[in-house]
């Protein structure tokens, strides 16, 4: 904003300048011009005074005597003639019989005047002619004509001309300081305002924003500062509660569970439905708080990443992915399925860099294999591949298992979201899973595509930016379940 606004002002100051210096150069041109007119008009008048006293008396040669000390002088050349045209003096290499001189001398001889109109400028060269009837009113008694060098007159005009530019660099110069001032005394308030907003955005506590500038952003900040404290306050107030809840209700849990399998040795053989069910309900209850704190902690992170760079983590998505199918393999096998890792991510003889912890990715690939595994079914084909594309390392798992209709799809990362058919399943997932990666690779500037596989199915890819080569560190082995469908 700040170079639009001083882009806007600058232009304001060189139209302004614009505007007072070229009229004040086209004045300077044509004074100076004016100057060399009249100077030259008055030598005009002199030598046509000397033609007309010659004529009367026939002496012609104090007009010549003149002439010669004239161009020996100024180095101008004269022609003069009187009424026959007839050469009374020439001098400085002019003759009288030169088509320019001659179509002068009888303009002059008809009792016209010719001085040049056209202004000098600075690349102004040559000379210019002028011509001059000798007599008193309408008699005519001679010519004169005068070639005026332009030379002086133009490096004058140069001169002038380089002050003047000078003076409006230096006023350009001073007003684009003041602008620059003045838009930063406009838009620093507003930059803070807009960091503050963002970091608010991220549901992270806003710095205090000074209150700067003119009147009305003065009290826009004080106005933000006051509402940035009743937001902030509220949703530290929802997270904590999120955290602590899940965090709190943990004890009691273990404790209700001891006592649950401390119970089932005195339980009659008609109480073992009963006991199962409690003790799968308490399975979930757990899985929920878990899935509740990871939730509350991935969109923590995933605020701090967005008003920082993210520059503090970097892994190899090729050897995460390779770890991940070690480790859920046995998994797979054991619910019936199978899981294959891509032959390119088997191998991966060249690492994959992500701008992301390896603790970060692994947690997401973890909510997308339990998922996979989860729901595809016994006897499912899951395939685990690490591959690249413009800007992003990206991690695929697809299954063809049952997969999701268009319109869930839209839904499968919303919260506590499930489908119909696993909303009957009560072993299912919590409906967290999917929300939890969206969120970690929301903060890493990631995204997570849900798409059916062909012919049947569900693909998840998880797309992370890449990082720059040789950055790739942390530590492996995070892990993180997840449950979304």
């Amino acid at each position: 904003m700040r170079t639009r606004v001083q882009a806007a002002l600058l232009l304001f100051v060189v139209i302004a300048v614009a505007a007072f210096a070229v009229p004040l150069l086209l004045f300077t041109a044509s004074d100076r011009t004016q100057q060399l007119v009249l100077a030259r008009s008055a030598d005009l008048d002199r030598f046509a005074a000397l033609m007309d006293q010659a004529a009367a008396t026939g002496d012609t040669s104090a007009v010549a005597a003149e002439a010669r000390r004239y161009t020996a002088l100024y180095g101008e050349p004269l022609v003069v003639t009187d009424t026959r045209r007839r050469t009374v003096v020439q001098t400085g290499g002019m003759r009288a019989a030169d088509p320019a001189v001659a179509r002068l001398l009888d303009a002059a001889l008809r009792n016209q005047t010719e001085h040049p109109s056209a202004a000098l400028r600075p690349w102004s060269r040559g000379h210019r002619m002028f011509a001059e009837p000798a007599g008193t009113g309408t008699r005519v008694s001679g010519a004169v004509v005068l070639r005026a060098s332009v030379g002086t007159a133009a490096d004058e005009i140069t001169r002038r001309w380089a002050a003047v530019l000078a003076g409006a660099a230096l006023v350009a110069v001073a007003c684009a300081v003041l602008a620059r001032a003045a838009t930063g005394w406009v838009v620093s308030p507003l930059r803070r305002l807009d960091r503050a907003v963002g970091q608010l955005a991220a549901g992270l506590p806003p710095e205090q924003t000074r209150a700067g500038g003119p009147p009305e952003l003065r009290q826009l900040a004080i106005g933000f500062n006051r509402m940035a404290r009743t937001v902030t306050a509220a949703l530290e107030q929802q997270r904590r509660l999120v955290a602590d809840t899940s965090h709190q209700m943990r004890n009691p849990m273990a404790a209700l569970r001891l006592r649950v399998d401390a119970l089932h040795t005195h339980l009659a053989p008609s109480g073992e439905r009963t006991y199962t069910g409690v003790t799968t309900e308490l399975d979930r209850l757990e899985t929920l708080l878990d899935d509740l704190l990871a939730l509350a902690t991935a969109e923590h992170r995933a605020g701090e990443l967005t008003v920082t760079d993210g520059s503090g983590g970097h892994c190899d998505a090729a050897a995460v992915a390779a770890d991940r199918h070690r480790l859920w393999k046995p998994v797979a096998e054991r619910a019936g399925a199978r899981l294959s890792l891509a032959p390119t991510s088997a191998a991966h003889p060249v690492p994959v860099p992500a701008a992301c912890t390896d603790r970060e990715l692994a947690q997401i690939a973890d909510i997308l294999l339990d998922n996979a595994i989860k729901y595809a079914g016994e006897g499912a084909e899951i395939s685990l591949a690490c591959t690249t594309e413009p800007g992003f390392a990206v991690l695929t798992v697809t299954d063809d298992g049952p997969g999701l209709g268009t319109d869930e799809l839209a839904l499968a990362t919303t919260r506590f979201w499930r489908s119909g058919r696993q909303r009957e399943n009560r072993t299912a997932g919590t409906g967290l899973g999917l929300a939890i990666a969206e969120q970690l690779l929301a903060g890493r500037g990631g995204r997570l595509d849900l798409t059916a596989a062909r012919p049947r199915g569900l693909r998840a890819r998880a797309l992370v930016p890449r990082a720059a080569p040789g950055g790739a560190g942390g530590t492996s082995g995070a892990g993180g379940s997840g449950d979304a469908r």
